[in-house]
């Protein structure tokens, strides 16, 4: 059997093992307790965040966002479009000028705006994007009715499938407009009402500026576009 001395000696030899077992025991109970603080937390921000309104914010930001692409997208449709009509309508002899310049013109100023995520939100870059839009629809609108004075244009099938396929733009782009507005409209009510007014606040979400609508009725009816095709 051993002695005193010899059992306070194993006892040295084992208490720096045990020591260290023992940190290793506290360091894993620390990070256990860290972890599931950190899940508390995160579990308790969602439900504030969901609370307050965060993720409805977040959701009405995206739909504006996306609805805008879809405006940009089909007024670049009709842009696109445009060469196509002028080259046509140039071969016409003695064709009005002045009309087919003011439509060069006009896509011209409509397409040097440099179109960025941040112009939605400026309300002056706005109002500059939609009135360049607005002239270049009045140019075509023009154009199109003083083709009807010409017979070779009438009766030319690329120029009448032309047309056809722009009176159709102009109908996705009222379409994707109204999409717009109302996705605004939705996301502005949103962001004023309580407690959701508090959490844009805090985090940066303003109001968005809006399209002019000269009349706000109109949104209610289906958009339609005759540019003199449909028969009588």
């Amino acid at each position: 059997m051993p002695g005193p001395d010899l059992r306070w000696t194993e006892a040295i030899a084992v208490a720096p093992a045990l020591g260290h077992a023992a940190r290793r025991f506290n360091t894993t109970l620390s990070e256990d307790r860290m972890r599931g603080l950190w899940r508390f937390a995160a579990v308790t921000m969602a439900i504030l965040l969901a609370g307050c309104g965060y993720n409805g914010i977040q959701s009405r930001d995206q739909a504006v966002s996306a609805a805008w692409a879809e405006v940009l997208s089909q007024y670049q449709r009709r842009a696109d479009l445009i060469p196509n009509i002028v080259n046509s309508v140039k071969g016409e002899t003695n064709f009005e000028q002045e009309t087919l310049t003011r439509v060069v013109e006009a896509r011209a100023r409509a397409t040097s705006i440099q179109v960025t995520p941040e112009l939605a939100n400026d309300p002056v870059a706005l109002q500059k994007f939609q009135q360049a839009q607005g002239e270049l629809s009045s140019a075509l609108s023009r154009l199109l009715a003083v083709s009807e004075n010409y017979p070779n244009l009438k009766s030319n099938q690329g120029f009448q499938d032309l047309r056809v396929e722009l009176e159709g733009t102009e109908n996705r782009i009222a379409i994707a407009r109204n999409r717009y507005i109302k996705a605004v409209q939705d996301y502005n009510v949103f962001i004023r009402q309580v407690p959701q007014n508090f959490t844009a606040m805090a985090f940066g979400y303003k109001e968005k500026p809006q399209f002019a609508v000269e009349n706000e009725q109109e949104l209610k009816k289906p958009p339609t576009v005759d540019f003199g095709t449909t028969k009588k």
